[in-house]
């Protein structure tokens, strides 16, 4: 069976600009700690990949002495794991206030895969515990018992890096040519690339700027009724119209990935 991948931050819901962002600077607040992350500086951190990754990038010199913080690697490694534990609350809690509505299509075109028996997963480098917070959020809880779930650290090297697609690829037991991904970021697109995998792109509000010349399709949305999608690119075999449907997917698979461009 062929098999649906999609990302999660900014695919399923607008997560960085309505959760992951503002549980970062609650947690700065919290801790007392001189820093209060913009959307512009925040476009500039999503180019790290993982959350831990980015709150270690703190640590210059004087954002140390600012902050009156350790400077042995081993006292600021505990303190990133402290801080982003809470940010993970804060996150969760905002998930479970109802936050971060889903992106128009999610939900209808899971349910037309799964319908046709598709395998389904998400895979993020986000904390497992927020990945399933809101995949439960924005699918339902019947929905979301269906995803293959990975995230966090369960590989070595975060997107771009393609590790996290060769494992989903691995877990999901199918091969590249029977597997397509839906992320909507550059980083997300090259790492699926970078498995073998053709990728559709849904930009989201951080990412709208960003190159996708290797994208099978990049769109507006999934699209739902009422709600049609905006065609900005189609380097695939399919044409969708208002909505991205199962049948564009399937033409999708047969289309040949792009290779990266030259970084």
């Amino acid at each position: 069976m062929p098999a649906l991948i999609f990302d999660c931050d900014g695919v399923l819901a607008e997560t960085e600009r309505d959760g992951h962002r503002p549980a970062f600077n609650q947690t700065f607040a919290e801790f007392g700690l001189p820093v209060h992350w913009t959307p512009e500086v925040y476009s500039e951190k999503l180019q790290i990949g993982g959350g831990k990754e980015r709150l270690a990038s703190l640590f210059s010199a004087a954002f140390i002495q600012a902050a009156g913080l350790p400077t042995d690697p081993t006292a600021q490694q505990a303190l990133v794991a402290q801080w982003h534990r809470r940010k993970t609350a804060i996150f969760a809690e905002r998930v479970a206030a109802g936050a971060l509505a889903g992106r128009p299509g999610v939900v209808r075109l899971v349910d037309e895969v799964l319908a046709a028996g598709w395998r389904l997963a998400v895979a993020s480098a986000s904390t497992e515990v927020s990945v399933r917070a809101v995949l439960t959020q924005v699918v339902g809880p019947a929905r979301a018992a269906h995803f293959t779930v990975l995230a966090g650290d369960c590989v070595a090297q975060k997107k771009p890096a393609p590790d996290i697609y060769r494992l989903a690829l691995e877990r999901l037991a199918v091969p590249p040519t029977a597997a397509l991904v839906i992320e909507d970021s550059r980083q997300g697109l090259l790492a699926a690339v970078g498995a073998g995998l053709p990728c559709i792109v849904t930009p989201s509000s951080y990412t709208l700027a960003e190159a996708f010349d290797e994208a099978l399709l990049v769109l507006s949305h999934l699209g739902d009724p009422g709600r049609p999608l905006t065609v900005w690119a189609n380097r695939s075999q399919s044409a969708p119209q208002a909505l991205l449907t199962l049948d564009d997917l399937v033409a999708g698979l047969a289309s040949k990935t792009k290779p990266p461009a030259t970084q």
